[in-house]
């Protein structure tokens, strides 16, 4: 690796910071539920909203990558990503929110596509793995420090700021620019596309390989329960326990907080581990987090049950990720186009849950979540037993 790529990683590892912005999502849609007096059916609009563009730009933003580059890519997102944080400190009306949320979202579908090999070609190769699961945890921080700036800017907040818990938009808004520039100033060297770039029918035409389908499905289960305990838990505290939702934002910090040490200490048990031992670990962990989250009335139980989902969902997304590669490593940007695609899981997910949650509780939200993990049961056997 030279020295200029060297250099590289560190604001390659920022932009992984910023990708991070996207699970403010599930705290923001609580306050703006709170503050526009909204069902939870309307308010799950928003996470559904984020999420929604992945199905639209996954695969567009791999072609997109082949004709400009990965770095000019990557700063396309930021600078979207930056658009989206600077709207809410102009007012939170639901239009202004939706437009918001949509920009965050499509800014976030172009960096998830576009990042990850970008950290190929600064790394050129090596220790490519084990940058990606750092890059994870920084992503993991900007995830879980989320609640805590919302909760700070909802409570002790400077007044005459006027922005209240969405002060956590104007940080991450300077976080954003910097990046940006940061990311534009520093030389990377890229390598040019090599053979004829696919067309969309050859991409989609992979869903026909069974293990590609049921991998989509299983990021698609992933990426829903994620943002569905991201965005009900807080609902449930309050629900169950009376807490505020300043008290039970808590909920969404400590469900990351326990899938970043998933992310850090995954890696380790993925190399002691066979991956479907390791994949059946992860689903038990997650049945039984549904079971509290279902069952649970006191507070022991729910930030168990919280915890259990963090830890076992860590690393759904990279086991179904790296086996649908392997399957075919002839296609593999190709089927990395597709299984970002698959986190349009975080648009279905949680629309089912409001619309549940108003029907008979959260309770409902809990048990459309609840079939998600079913699938990811179905899903061992397409792991290999080596």
């Amino acid at each position: 690796m030279s020295k200029t790529n060297k250099m590289a990683i560190v604001p390659v590892m920022l932009c992984f910071f910023c990708m991070g912005f996207v699970d403010l999502v599930g705290i923001a849609s609580n306050y703006v539920k709170e503050d526009l007096s909204l069902s939870d059916s309307v308010a799950n609009v928003f996470p559904s909203l984020v999420f929604f563009w992945f199905l639209i730009f996954s695969v567009p933003t791999g072609m997109l990558m082949n004709k400009i580059g990965r770095k000019k890519t990557v700063l396309l997102s930021l600078v979207v990503t930056v658009l989206s944080l600077l709207i809410p400190l102009f007012g939170e009306s639901f239009g202004t929110m939706l437009v918001a949320f949509s920009l965050l979202g499509i800014g976030n579908a172009l960096m998830q596509t576009s990042l990850n090999p970008l950290v190929s070609t600064v790394m050129g190769g090596g220790n490519l793995a084990s940058t990606l699961t750092f890059g994870q945890f920084v992503k993991a921080i900007a995830s879980f420090i989320a609640p805590y700036l919302a909760m700070w800017g909802a409570t002790k907040a400077i007044p005459e700021l006027g922005y209240d818990w969405r002060i956590l938009f104007l940080i991450f808004l300077v976080v954003g620019v910097l990046c940006t520039l940061w990311l534009f100033v520093t030389p990377i060297q890229e390598q040019p596309i090599e053979g004829r770039p696919s067309t969309f029918v050859e991409c989609f035409k992979l869903l026909g390989t069974p293990i590609v389908l049921l991998s989509f499905f299983g990021i698609m289960c992933h990426v829903g329960i994620d943002v569905g305990t991201n965005t009900t838990a807080p609902k449930i505290l309050m629900e169950r326990l009376g807490m505020t939702l300043n008290d039970a934002a808590f909920a969404t910090s400590l469900y990351f907080i326990f899938r970043t040490i998933g992310c850090l200490t995954g890696s380790f048990f993925l190399r002691v581990l066979r991956m479907r031992t390791f994949f059946i670990i992860s689903v038990v962990m997650m049945a039984l987090s549904m079971c509290g989250l279902f069952f649970g009335h006191e507070k022991w139980m729910l930030y168990t049950a919280i915890a259990l989902v963090g830890y076992g969902n860590s690393n759904v997304f990279s086991m179904c990720f790296a086996t649908a590669l392997e399957a075919m490593p002839q296609k593999q940007n190709e089927v990395s186009g597709l299984m970002i695609m698959g986190l349009f899981g975080g648009t279905i997910f949680p629309l089912l849950m409001g619309f549940m949650s108003d029907a008979m509780g959260q309770a409902g939200a809990v048990l459309v979540m609840a079939v998600g993990v079913v699938y990811l049961f179905t899903y061992i056997k397409q792991l290999k037993t080596a």
